[in-house]
Formats: structure tokens, sequence, C-alpha cells
């Protein structure tokens, strides 16, 4: 079993999703110039081959088209580009860590993440995470023995969430899974067991994130827009147990810690979610007997009950639609079954 490890949160990104998107308007005086050489320049760390690569993938456009690497750029043409993070310096040390693979061809590889495991190395946890693990797992493959500290990555989940993710094994299905994710044709849900119920079936939750200006390890709502970056959640009603809900959810974006933030927003946050007050009996009653049962759940499930269930997008290589499913993870599974029990007898 995957130890349980900290992560220094001050280092979290804005977004879930790791690519970069880019945009230019060249200027008038501009000699034609081939489009690799021209964002090869103006990417920072980027390399010719990883352009190319992005060009092979369909992820250059210009002026609305998408073009190949050799393409001479002109002036006044507009450039627009999705590309996965650029390479960090720090090596990434291979560890022969057991993986959950759902499914694995040439292009890609698909992996059921357990709760404790962080997904990249950072400030904190440079070993012991998903990415060494698969860079043990990929080390025959050039993108997998370049020392990135992300390499094939185009999403990630928290480490104390559960479930599925895609992980690239070629340079051209990392920029086609960035561009798919870029777009939001990439089709995501998770499982949520949350405080409270509700009176309505299913929802919408719309409102931009960003980091909480008075604590920096939590990220904050802002409806009006005022800060953060634009985030929806779709959610489901999927079963009630009176004091807690279980919901589905559906992003159309990949916020850090969105799911999180937008519930607790709302006055529904996760259940054990201590970064986000849901580690509280929030609902219920005043009874020992009920806090009893309620920490009893809190000791099975010792993280948000959060869980990418599913996850579907278009194959890099031909096209086709994927989908891929896991189930509940057993600590989540035996507190939603407390859950339900409870629900019956009350």
């Amino acid at each position: 079993m995957q130890k349980w490890m900290t992560t220094d949160e001050n280092e979290l990104p804005e977004t879930n999703e790791l690519y970069e998107s880019y945009h230019w308007t060249v200027d008038r005086g501009q000699a034609l110039t081939r489009i690799d050489k021209f964002l090869t320049a103006r990417v920072e760390n980027a390399t010719r081959t990883k352009v190319q690569a992005a060009a092979d993938a369909g992820c250059i456009l210009v002026n609305g088209t998408a073009v190949k690497s050799s393409y001479k750029v002109k002036p006044l043409d507009e450039i627009s580009v999705v590309m996965a993070h650029p390479p960090r310096d720090t090596t990434v040390i291979p560890q022969d860590i057991p993986l959950d693979i759902v499914y694995e061809d040439e292009h890609l590889i698909v992996v059921n993440k357990e709760a404790g495991m962080v997904v990249h190395p950072a400030h904190g946890n440079y070993t012991d995470t998903l990415v060494n693990a698969l860079t043990y797992h990929l080390r025959n493959l050039p993108l997998f023995q370049s020392g990135e500290m992300r390499p094939g990555l185009v999403h990630r989940i928290d480490k104390d969430t559960s479930g599925i993710l895609v992980v690239a094994k070629t340079e051209k299905a990392l920029n086609h899974l960035a561009s798919q994710f870029f777009e939001h044709s990439i089709d995501r849900r998770y499982l949520a067991l949350v405080w409270g119920d509700f009176a309505e079936d299913s929802g919408t939750i719309d409102g931009n994130i960003g980091r909480n200006p008075r604590d920096r390890m939590q990220m904050w709502v802002f409806p009006d827009g005022s800060d953060g970056k634009p985030a929806i959640t779709h959610y489901q009603v999927v079963e009630r147990f009176g004091y807690v809900t279980m919901v589905e959810c559906r992003l159309e974006t990949g916020r850090t810690h969105q799911i999180r933030a937008h519930f607790r927003h709302i006055g529904h946050p996760l259940f054990n979610d201590c970064r986000y007050g849901g580690d509280q009996i929030l609902r219920g009653t005043t009874f020992t007997k009920y806090k009893q049962f309620v920490n009893n759940c809190f000791a099975i499930l010792p993280r948000q009950a959060l869980h990418a269930r599913s996850l579907a997008f278009d194959h890099p290589a031909n096209g086709k639609r994927m989908l891929f499913e896991t189930q509940l993870p057993e600590d989540m599974a035996q507190a939603i079954e407390k859950w339900r029990k409870y629900a019956v007898q009350a």
C-alpha cells in the first residue's frame, strides 16, 4: 500500500490541467520564418522537437487553421498554440511502485490512482509519486527518459482523491490530449459524498476559482468574477442519506480543488474534507450516539470523500471515443454503506 504523504500546497497551481495556451499576433515587420523556429524562440524551455509534435497533433493554429511545423509565419498572422507544460530542470527518480493499470496501448496509459498518492513531484514530494512510478514502468520510452517533472501528464487529481487519470506515452498523444482538455471535449465524472440534502435533483455551480486571499492553502470562489478563473461544475443527486448526499459531478473546467471549493461555496462541503471544513459534524443531531457514528465514518474514510469515477476522450491516434470507469475504493464504499444503513434506521 502506498504510504500517505504531505505536500506543500502553497505550490498548488491554479488548474489541474497541465497544459499552457499561447496567442500571438505577428508584427507587421516579421520576416518569413518557419513556425517551429518562431515558437521555439518564444516558448520558454520548449524545444523544436516539442513544437513539431504539437503541430503534428493539430495544436498549432494560424488564423484558425491547423498548420504543419514547416508553415512560414507572415506579418499579422494570428497564432494560437496549446502545448503541454515545458520541461523543468529537476530529474525524476524512477521507482518500482505498483500501478493499478486500467488500460494501456502504445499511445497512452490509463491508471486508477489510490488516495494518498501525489500525482507528480513538487517541493516536499520528490519521490513516491505517480510520476515516479510511471517513469519506472515506462522507462524505455523517450518521453519518460527526459527527466521531466510531469512527463505525459495533461491533468491531475488531488493527493487524497482517488480515481482515473490518463497519461500520454508519446509527444503527439500528449499534445492531442492537451488540446482536448483545452477545448473541454473530455468528459470527467466524479462521485462525492457531501454534507446536507438538496432541494433539487441536479444543478450547476458557476463561479470563478482562485486562491483564497486570506489562506494560501485554500482555493476560493469569486462569483462576481472579480478574481480567479472561470469554473463550472454540474451535479446530479445519486442517493440521499438525510444528513449527507452522494452526488455525481461533471466538470467543464479543471481548476485546482474545483469540486471541493464549489461545494463548500454552496454550503455543502465534502464529507471529511479538512481543507474546506467538511471534517466537522455539519448536519444532524446533538446526540452522543450520532456523533460517535459520524466519527466512526471519519475513521473509515480519513480523507475527502471524492473519487474520479470516469473519463471519456478521443483516442489521439484513431479518434475513437473511449470511456473508462472505476469502482468506488473500499474506504469510500464502506463509509457510504454505513450512511445508507443509518438513513434506513433513522
